[in-house]
């Protein structure tokens, strides 16, 4: 009748004594010989060394390819805005900081007396964007600007007859949208043809906006032809956003002229007196030859 209960009573205390027994291998295994088994192990585990990185050792995002931008008002050669504007005048926009954003604006009006006039104006902006671990790279934030440009572009406000085309060989995308517009001169209807090109050159987006109109009588200008000139004009800016950036030297580049300039008086002096020394030396080592001879 009791044997039961005896044989239970032993069982609980056997695995009660089990964990106790583990725990003392553990340790008498980490207390070894020292060989480093052990730690080295431990090391292995170790889930902080191979857990990828996160918080702000994990953002990381490409540099900025363009560093500066160019002049928006030298960005244009005399002969493509003596085509454009024909003895137009410049005006300069503000911009709070030039490296970041700049533009510049263009207007002609050719009288030709009682046949009318030709009425051109004409517009480059610049935005160059730096890299952001948070908001992204240089280039993806150019992109992202571009596309707004292009809808923007496309939404104007009384645009008739919107087209959109893509334009080669203008930066890495590039797009032409065109229309038409109308608007009153003298209580006359005048038509505006409106051509604007937006490119993108890594993180620098290129606008360059050219409309004309022909005022007193004067025909309207052809729509073809004016998207020509602004896709030269464009494609012309894009390569000025280049120069630019090759044109302006880094600082190992500029270190070898450093390194050639002449040196300081100061430099000099320490140089000779080292000069000095050496013959001096020399001098000196050759008469205690002589005197051993």
């Amino acid at each position: 009748m009791h044997r039961p209960t005896k044989r239970l009573t032993r069982v609980l205390a056997c695995a009660a004594a089990v964990p106790v027994v583990l725990v003392v291998a553990g340790c008498s295994s980490d207390s070894g010989s020292g060989s480093g088994s052990g730690d080295a192990a431990g090391k292995g585990s170790n889930p902080a060394s191979s857990a990828p990185a996160t918080g702000d050792a994990a953002k990381k995002v490409a540099p900025a390819t363009y560093k500066t931008l160019p002049k928006a008002c030298s960005a244009l050669s005399k002969k493509t805005l003596d085509d454009l504007v024909p003895k137009g005048d410049s005006k300069a926009g503000a911009a709070d900081d030039e490296a970041t954003r700049d533009n510049c604006s263009w207007s002609s009006l050719d009288n030709n007396g009682v046949k009318g006039s030709q009425f051109r104006w004409l517009n480059v902006s610049l935005v160059r964007f730096e890299s952001d671990v948070n908001r992204g790279s240089g280039d993806q934030l150019a992109s992202a600007y571009y596309a707004k440009q292009v809808k923007d572009a496309q939404a104007t406000q009384g645009a008739k007859s919107v087209k959109t085309q893509p334009v080669p060989g203008a930066g890495d995308e590039a797009t032409l949208v065109r229309f038409d517009s109308t608007y009153k001169e003298k209580k006359k209807d005048v038509t505006s043809r409106q051509q604007t090109v937006v490119s993108r050159v890594d993180n620098v987006v290129v606008t360059v906006n050219y409309n004309g109109s022909g005022l007193a009588g004067e025909k309207t200008p052809d729509a073809d032809d004016l998207s020509k000139d602004t896709e030269k004009a464009a494609k012309e800016t894009v390569a000025s956003v280049v120069a630019s950036a090759k044109s302006k030297p880094s600082a190992s580049a500029s270190s070898p002229a450093s390194s050639s300039a002449k040196p300081s008086p100061s430099a000099s002096k320490k140089a000779g007196e080292k000069s000095d020394k050496k013959t001096d030396d020399k001098t000196d080592g050759k008469k205690t030859e002589a005197a051993d001879k």
